[in-house]
């Protein structure tokens, strides 16, 4: 009776205790959402609030584009007219990245660029948008940032351009309830973040830029920008869209080619100089004790497991400026950092793991009493590394060097790391698709992206067909 009347008192108090718990969560959840009610209320409220530097006020636009507005875009997506309007847009170009970096050790802002000092520029943040026209421009056109007309008129082009640069990305007009500001003041503040327009960091330079109080990195004060001329309708050209045949000569004339030309003279030097030093670690390694065998084998097989940006900040720890090696090369009239050579080290260190691997294991699978026969002969070490290891041996390094190729023409990170992105000089194709994607260039990226995956396939069938008939070749040997 007595554990009876105790397991029942117990059962009492845990009642008890779960009551209380729900009562003090149903309480919080009260709290919380009327915190969260408050808080929504006073935000609807208070809203955007964009004023000039003197502290004017901006409201935003009240229109919105006309959808069913007979919009004319360029084929380059960098020009549009509207029937029955007198103005359009050139020089369009969309911005899904700016730049952070200072110029001449003067910190501007978050920039994008603008084509000129009259230009135009449209900075979507989150929650807002901010749009710049020039007083210039406005005199120049008769046109006013304030006239209803005039802001419906260019919503509509601006957004078709939008549309057809976006290539996938976001775009403005389907982000809900965005309010548009207006603005023929080259300087705007929205919260703690300053927004500048046509700003000549250098001479002929033009930027719009986001500086955040307090702080050097003023990039989240928008998700992308774009920019461009209002020029009178007349004098905005429109070219028309190639289809078929034509659209793809077109294309293949305008791209830029250096990204291949880069990629296969970076790739070509690599792997000579990858066969050579892998077959020597290879072969170095086999003749050695098991305890510097496993040492060496570590520390050459090494680059292949860790990410290809350590392997860049390795390789830019130990060449920088500032590192006794860096210095001796600068010191003999060398550069290596931010050059092509540093684009063929960072392929050569990734591409050679896989010549190493491959080649040792083809060097441990030949018999060594056929080896011990040989130096029995009188062969000296080097006669039968290049008389009989190396044939026998071959079709597994043949396969192993088109392996390491190919790992070197899709390198990334490493080369983003210690040879950095210069057009023409150490941009290779993954780092153009890489750049041409976040500059909105999604057809240009989506090309040398079918470019990698149709070497990827050759270098694949390659190896499938030369083992193929290696393996058939031996069977009819053994025959």
């Amino acid at each position: 009776m007595l554990t009876q009347e105790h397991s029942c008192e117990r059962a009492g108090v845990i009642r008890r205790a779960l009551i209380a718990l729900v009562a003090a969560l149903a309480l919080f959840a009260a709290l919380l959402s009327a915190f969260s009610s408050a808080y929504a209320a006073e935000s609807t409220e208070e809203g955007v609030v964009v004023t000039t530097v003197s502290g004017a006020q901006i409201a935003p636009s009240t229109v919105g584009a006309d959808a069913d507005g007979n919009v004319a875009v360029s084929d380059d997506e960098t020009a549009a007219t509207l029937t029955n309007v007198d103005f359009g847009i050139s020089d369009f170009a969309r911005q899904n990245k700016g730049t952070n970096k200072g110029y001449n050790d003067t910190y501007y802002g978050y920039r994008y660029s603008m084509p000129s000092g009259n230009a135009f520029s449209a900075i979507i943040a989150d929650g807002y948008m901010i749009i710049y026209v020039s007083p210039n421009a406005e005199r120049e056109l008769s046109v006013s940032v304030n006239d209803t007309k005039f802001q419906s008129d260019f919503l509509t082009m601006l957004e078709k351009l939008d549309s057809a640069a976006s290539h996938g990305g976001t775009v403005f007009s389907t982000i809900e309830n965005l309010p548009k500001y207006f603005t023929d003041h080259d300087e705007v503040i929205v919260g703690d973040y300053t927004y500048r327009f046509a700003v000549e960091v250098e001479e002929g330079y033009y930027y719009a830029t986001s500086t955040l109080a307090g702080s050097e990195d003023g990039s989240a004060g928008g998700i992308y920008a774009e920019s461009g001329t209002i020029t009178l309708a007349a004098d905005t050209v429109i070219t028309e869209k190639a289809t078929g045949i034509a659209a793809i000569g077109e294309f293949l004339a305008k791209l830029d080619w250096n990204p291949l030309w880069v990629s296969l003279r970076t790739t070509g030097v690599a792997i000579l100089i990858i066969f050579i030093l892998g077959l020597l670690a290879a072969w170095g390694t086999v003749r050695v004790s098991d305890k510097w065998k496993g040492i060496l084998d570590t520390i050459f097989t090494i680059p292949m497991v860790l990410p290809p940006t350590v392997c860049g900040f390795l390789l830019l720890f130990l060449f920088g400026n500032s590192t006794p090696t860096g210095k001796f090369f600068i010191s003999i009239g060398i550069d290596i950092v931010f050059t092509w050579p540093a684009a063929v080290i960072s392929c050569v260190v990734v591409g050679f793991p896989l010549l190493y691997r491959t080649a040792r294991g083809a060097f441990e699978s030949l018999d060594a009493n056929m080896l011990d026969a040989a130096r029995t002969l009188g062969w000296s070490e080097g006669k039968i590394f290049l008389k009989l290891m190396l044939p026998l041996a071959w079709p597994t390094i043949a396969a192993g060097t088109v392996l390491g190729f190919a790992r070197a023409m899709g390198e990334f990170g490493c080369t983003m790391f210690f040879a950095g992105n210069y057009a023409g000089i150490t941009q290779t194709i993954p780092i153009a698709i890489y750049f041409d994607w976040m500059g909105g260039k999604t057809d240009v990226a989506i090309f040398w992206v079918v470019v990698v995956i149709i070497i990827s396939f050759l270098v694949i069938l390659f190896i499938n067909v030369y083992s193929t008939r290696t393996q058939r070749y031996k069977k009819k040997l053994g025959d």
